[in-house]
């Protein structure tokens, strides 16, 4: 097998191509947060990832806009009012999570342009999607930053203080993948389906997904 090498100290946009075609799939958070005007905030982020179980942490990683150099406006919003909703994607709202990813301008709704239904959380002014199946209420926690120009991330943790579950995706406590049918995003313009699933036993002792 021959391996090409590749350093990384070019364009960000090359290293990006490499991230996103490499680390797949990738789960998506669709964030929404709100506006400093009241309104409503909903972006979608594939570098997400869980980070602790008690407490209940996750981190998602906003890049600067490569577009305009600014920071996104949903670090914008959760730096100002400190909470967020995380949303989960299913294969029947991937055109309407697909809409969201447009940049309006700031204080305008991607609710409203996605078609998507908002619902009040209970613990955080920002709203749920009502077409999501699973929602993660979340506190801020802290971020770290590596820089100010386009392509340079950050990232977000929050502590989950409410899950809210479609109960068609639970049994005995879990959540079933086959119910769920999640999505992925792969490079490019690939969105990756969970259409087919394996088993391996694992080897660990202590399982406590089971």
């Amino acid at each position: 097998m021959t391996m090409k090498t590749f350093e990384t100290n070019g364009e960000f946009k090359d290293n990006y191509k490499f991230l996103i075609g490499s680390i797949l799939p990738r789960p998506i958070a669709v964030v929404s947060t709100i506006n400093e005007n009241g309104t409503n905030n909903v972006a979608p982020f594939s570098f997400f990832t869980a980070v602790s179980a008690k407490p209940m942490i996750i981190a998602f990683s906003p890049m600067i806009k490569s577009s305009t150099g600014e920071m996104k406006d949903t670090p914008r919003n959760i730096f100002r009012e400190k909470e967020f909703v995380v949303n989960f994607v299913s294969e029947d709202i991937i055109d309407q999570i697909n809409t969201t990813s447009v940049e309006l301008p700031y204080g305008e709704d991607e609710f409203k342009l996605a078609g998507l239904t908002p619902i009040d959380s209970d613990m955080v002014k920002a709203k749920r999607i009502l077409e999501s199946k699973i929602h993660f209420e979340c506190i801020y926690r802290d971020h770290l930053s590596y820089g100010d120009q386009p392509g340079c991330g950050q990232i977000i943790t929050g502590e989950v203080v409410k899950v809210h579950v479609n109960e068609e995706l639970l049994e005995e406590g879990r959540i079933i993948t086959e119910n769920f049918k999640p999505v992925g995003r792969g490079a490019g313009n690939d969105w990756i389906l969970c259409d087919h699933l394996i088993q391996r036993e694992r080897l660990m002792k202590a399982q406590i997904q089971k």
